[in-house]
C-alpha cells in the first residue's frame, strides 16, 4: 500500500466514526439502541442483515477454500445461507419481529424466560455468550491476517486498529451505527468487488473467459459443486445450520428482523437479503476460483491467495478500496455481535443476578449497554490472539466447526420456540436439548475423534450435535408435553396476524416489567 490506498482507509475510518456520532442522535432509549425503536425501513434492515453476514473469513478462510476446490465454495456456503434465509422469511422473521412489539422486549432471549424459565434463558444467553467471544475473535485474526499482507503490520496491531475502531462506532450509536455503517460498507463493497472482478477478467481474456476458463489443467476440478471434505452431506447439513444461525439463531440477524416497523417489512427486508446472498457472492468469489492461475499462495491453506491477488491485480488507490471492503465486511459483523451481545447481556443475563439491574434507569441502562458491548469486544479481541493456537488450530477450523457445530443447540430451542406447532416443547425438552447437543459435539471432536483413524469426517462433527438437539426437542416435548394456558397464549400473540388487542395473561411468577404484554398496535 502506498499513500493513496492509506488515504482511502483512513478516510473510511473517518466515516465510520462519523456515521456513529452521528447515530447518537437517534438514540435515547435502550429500545433504541438494541432494536432502534422499531423505526428501520426494511430495505436498510435487509441490506443490513446481509451485511451482518459476511466478515474477512471470506477472503482468507473461503479464499482458502476457493483456492483449492473452487465452487464449493459458494455451493455449500453462500447458496444454503441465501435458501435458509428465504425460508426464514416467512417463518421467522414475522415473528421475530412481533416479539419486539407485542411483548416490548429489547433481547432476542427475553421472551425465553416466559417460553420456557429462567434456567433455560439464562443456559441459552451463556452459552452463546461463550461461543460468540470465539468467533468473532476469529473474524478479528482474520481481517488482521489480511491487514498483514498489504500492510505488513503485525497481527496483534491489526487487531487492535480493527477493534478499536469498530468499538467507536458501534458502541456510541448502537444499532442504528450498526446498520448505517453497514449501508455505507455495501456501497464500498460494491465498488472493489466489481473492480476486483473486471481486474480479473481482464487477465482472462475478458466474459468469455467465465465460461472458458475451466478447461485449464488448474481448474480443472475447481467446477465441481462438491469437493474435499465439502461434500453432499455437509451441504445439507450446512442447510440446516445456517437457516437456523441466519434466521436469528445467533441473535444478531433476530436484531435486524425486530428493528422493522411490522411484520410484513421484517419479510421484505429477509427477502432481500436472500436476495443478494444468491447473487453477491458470486461475484465476489469469481477472482477466487480462478487464483490457482494467477497467483501461487505460499500459506498451505490458501488464505493468502485473494490478498495476493488484489495486490497482482490491483492499481494503488483500488487496492485501498478493497482493503476497505475487507474491513468493511469484518466490522458489520463484529459490530453487529457486539450489539447482540450486550443485549443479551444487559437484558437477560444482568437481571437475574441482581435487583439492582432490574431497576436501571433509561440512562444508566444505556451506559451499561454501551459498557458490555466494550467488554465483550475487548474480550474478543483478545481471544483472537490465540486463535492460531494449537486449541482452535486456524480460523477457518473455528468459523466452520466450532460455530456451525455448537450453533445448533444453542439455536433450536430459541427459534423453534417461536412456532406452535413445537408448543408441547418446554423447559425439560429445551435444556435436554441444548445439554446433550454440547456433548454431542464435545465427544465428536475430541474423544471419539481421537480414537479414530483419520478422525471423524467434518459433515459428523458439524451435523450430528445439531441433529441431536432437534430429535431431543421434538421427542422430548411429545413424550413431556408442558405447554400451559399461558405458554400458548404467548406463542398465539407471536403467531397472530391480528392487532394487539387480545390481552395475553400475565405469566406466573414473573416480576419483569419489560415482558408483561400491552395493548398497542403494530
Amino acid at each position: 500500500m502506498n499513500s493513496l490506498d492509506w488515504t482511502v482507509l483512513v478516510a473510511y475510518f473517518g466515516v465510520m466514526v462519523a456515521i456513529g456520532v452521528w447515530s447518537h442522535k437517534r438514540v435515547d432509549t435502550v429500545s433504541d439502541y438494541f432494536t432502534a425503536g422499531g423505526r428501520m425501513p426494511w430495505w436498510l434492515s435487509g441490506i443490513s442483515h446481509h451485511m451482518s453476514g459476511y466478515s474477512a473469513v471470506m477472503f482468507t478462510g473461503y479464499a482458502g477454500i476457493s483456492y483449492k476446490y473452487g465452487i464449493t465454495s459458494y455451493v455449500t456456503w453462500a447458496l444454503p445461507i441465501a435458501i435458509g434465509v428465504a425460508i426464514g422469511a416467512k417463518l421467522f422473521a414475522p415473528r421475530l419481529n412481533r416479539v419486539r412489539s407485542r411483548l416490548h422486549v429489547s433481547s432476542p432471549l427475553e421472551y425465553l424466560k416466559n417460553r420456557y424459565n429462567l434456567t433455560t434463558q439464562q443456559a441459552l444467553a451463556w452459552s452463546g455468550v461463550l461461543l460468540k467471544i470465539v468467533d468473532v475473535g476469529a473474524k478479528w485474526a482474520a481481517i488482521a491476517t489480511l491487514l498483514s499482507v498489504f500492510t505488513g503490520v503485525t497481527i496483534t496491531q491489526g487487531i487492535v486498529i480493527t477493534g478499536s475502531i469498530t468499538a467507536v462506532y458501534c458502541t456510541v450509536g448502537g444499532l442504528w451505527a450498526d446498520a448505517l455503517t453497514e449501508l455505507g460498507q455495501f456501497v464500498i463493497q460494491l465498488a472493489a468487488g466489481l473492480a476486483m472482478l473486471v481486474a480479473a477478467l481482464n487477465k482472462i481474456g475478458g466474459v468469455s473467459g467465465i465460461w472458458n476458463v475451466w478447461d485449464e489443467p488448474a481448474l480443472r476440478h475447481h467446477g465441481h459443486p462438491t469437493a474435499g471434505p465439502y461434500t453432499t452431506v455437509f451441504l445439507i447439513a450446512y442447510l440446516f445450520i445456517k437457516t437456523f444461525e441466519y434466521n436469528g439463531g445467533m441473535w444478531n440477524q433476530a436484531q435486524r428482523y425486530m428493528a422493522t416497523g411490522s411484520a410484513k417489512e421484517a419479510t421484505r427486508g429477509a427477502m432481500l437479503s436472500s436476495a443478494l446472498w444468491f447473487v453477491w457472492p458470486v461475484v465476489l468469489f469469481f477472482p477466487m476460483w480462478i487464483s490457482p492461475l494467477l497467483v501461487h499462495a505460499k500459506k498451505p491453506d490458501g488464505s493468502d491467495s485473494y490478498g495476493l491477488l488484489a495486490e497482482q491485480l490491483l492499481p494503488h488507490g483500488l487496492l485501498g478500496l478493497v482493503v476497505v471492503g475487507f474491513f468493511s465486511h469484518t466490522m458489520a459483523m463484529c459490530s453487529s455481535d457486539a450489539n447482540a451481545i450486550s443485549a443479551v447481556v444487559t437484558r437477560d443475563i444482568a437481571p437475574a443476578f441482581s435487583q439492582q439491574a432490574r431497576d436501571w434507569t433509561t440512562r444508566v441502562g444505556l451506559i451499561a449497554a454501551r459498557v458490555t458491548t466494550l467488554a465483550f469486544l475487548g474480550l474478543s479481541m483478545a481471544v483472537a490472539t490465540q486463535v492460531n493456537s494449537p486449541t482452535f488450530k486456524d480460523i477457518i477450523t473455528v468459523v466452520i466447526k466450532w460455530v456451525a457445530g455448537l450453533m445448533g443447540p444453542i439455536a433450536i430451542p430459541f427459534m423453534l420456540g417461536l412456532l406452535p406447532r413445537f408448543r408441547r416443547s418446554g423447559p425439560t425438552a429445551a435444556l435436554t436439548s441444548w445439554a446433550l447437543g454440547l456433548l454431542a459435539f464435545y465427544l465428536l471432536n475430541y474423544p471419539i475423534n481421537d480414537a479414530i483413524s483419520g478422525g471423524v469426517n467434518l459433515e459428523y462433527q458439524i451435523s450430528l450435535p445439531l441433529a441431536v438437539s432437534l430429535v431431543l426437542y421434538i421427542a422430548i416435548g411429545w413424550i413431556k408435553p408442558e405447554d400451559t394456558p399461558e405458554r400458548d397464549a404467548l406463542l398465539a400473540k407471536i403467531n397472530s396476524d391480528g392487532d394487539d388487542s387480545v390481552a395475553l395473561p400475565e405469566p406466573k411468577g414473573s416480576d419483569d416489567e419489560t415482558l408483561r404484554p400491552a395493548a398497542s398496535t403494530e
